[in-house]
């Protein structure tokens, strides 16, 4: 009996990654009832790392924090021991603002700060934040700020929220919150590898993506790199140097304020495979199934399906890919996956943001695939592969 792993990660606007590993599953047994099936719904450090998580060993649980304009969310962790699991995304994230109204100025990560404090609560000695997706562009002074730290204007008063309260910063002292965290390992999940400042830094790439223009992005950025003089002027260690940190300018800073609280930056992809333990089931598989919503140019410099595709060669299995859309050449895809299939190319309907039409279409990616290499002669490789 063959076995075939699918491994995929969410379609952003249509699917989970669990419901797109089902679809892909039934049109696979559709076409060869006999196969063994294990699914593996991913995640990389964005949305849907809580419900990846508690997909394996981890139990889901639910807090209340502020959300990214102060009013009220219950955002879902994940739970398994002393190690607790944020996403950022479901505390400050896009799809959280209320109404859909972007506040890319004001929009604070508050929350996140908040979120910590109840893992702490709770006697946590690892704490996963999982960066991606948020609204905000605060370098996590909202954050700072729920775990004890001052940052006041001249006159003493607490700055506003989000990044714009930043160009007010007069007062730096983070000493409570490094506290707060001291003989915790802080794990920072993330395939951002930005800086926090300048022309490839979280205002500049990410800030239009929250709803700021050019003249904003640009308050934004000169707020950051306020933020970084005040904290290397008061003392901070390494305050100058973890700015220009890989991942520093993840979630909108708050990888930089989780390299001030010690935190360590890893790659969310790789994170989340060995969590969820990949590297077994790769090893029982005959070949596997994965994908996401884009696969595109940002995907080769270590996205998911690319993370497992490099992971899967140690065991020596061919991959395949399925995507909503690929704007990537067959040359640029071939040296990672055995194959790819893309919605688009099934389709002239918007699948994107079709859910029903999404899963129909990967369950006939699902029968293809398993027609071609689940066939005789897929089959008579099987054998003769083992």
């Amino acid at each position: 009996m063959a076995s075939v792993l699918i491994a995929p990660d969410k379609f952003k606007g249509s699917l989970s990654a669990d419901e797109v590993a089902l679809a892909l599953e039934r049109g696979l047994l559709e076409a060869a009832p006999d196969t063994r099936v294990d699914r593996l719904p991913l995640a990389d450090g964005g949305e849907g790392s809580v419900a990846a998580a508690c997909a394996g060993r981890f139990a889901p649980g639910g807090i209340t924090v502020s959300g990214p304009t102060g009013q009220p969310v219950t955002a879902g962790v994940a739970v398994h021991g002393r190690t607790v699991l944020i996403e950022a995304a479901a505390v400050c994230g896009l799809g959280v603002l209320p109404g859909g109204h972007k506040a890319p100025l004001t929009a604070t990560s508050r929350g996140v700060g908040e979120a910590i404090r109840y893992a702490l609560d709770d006697d946590a000695d690892t704490i996963v934040l999982a960066l991606g997706g948020v609204a905000t562009t605060d370098g996590g002074a909202g954050l700072l700020r729920s775990l004890g730290a001052v940052l006041a204007r001249a006159d003493g008063t607490s700055i506003g929220p989000g990044g714009r309260g930043l160009a007010d910063l007069h007062t730096v002292d983070i000493t409570e919150a490094r506290t707060a965290l001291k003989g915790v390992d802080l794990v920072l999940a993330t395939d951002v590898d930005n800086p926090l400042l300048g022309p490839t830094g979280a205002a500049a790439v990410y800030g239009p993506q929250k709803g700021a223009n050019q003249t904003e992005v640009r308050e934004l950025d000169d707020a950051l790199a306020g933020f970084v003089h005040r904290l290397a002027a008061a003392g901070v260690p390494d305050a100058a140097r973890h700015a220009e940190a890989p991942g520093a300018g993840a979630a909108g800073g708050l990888g930089y304020a989780g390299m001030l609280l010690g935190g360590r930056v890893c790659s969310g992809a790789d994170y989340f495979l060995t969590l969820l333990g990949a590297d077994e089931l790769l090893a029982a598989s005959d070949f596997v199934v994965t994908g996401e919503g884009s696969l595109d140019e940002q995907s080769l410099s270590g996205k998911l399906p690319v993370a497992l595709a490099r992971r899967a060669r140690r065991y020596g299995k061919e991959v395949h890919a399925v995507a909503g859309r690929c704007t990537l050449p067959a040359e640029r895809t071939a040296a990672h996956f055995r194959s790819v299939q893309a919605l688009t190319d099934l389709t002239d309907q918007d699948c994107a943001h079709d859910s029903d039409l999404s899963a129909r279409l990967l369950e006939r990616c699902g029968r293809a695939l398993a027609e071609r290499r689940l066939g005789r002669e897929g089959r008579e490789r099987t054998e003769t592969a083992r």
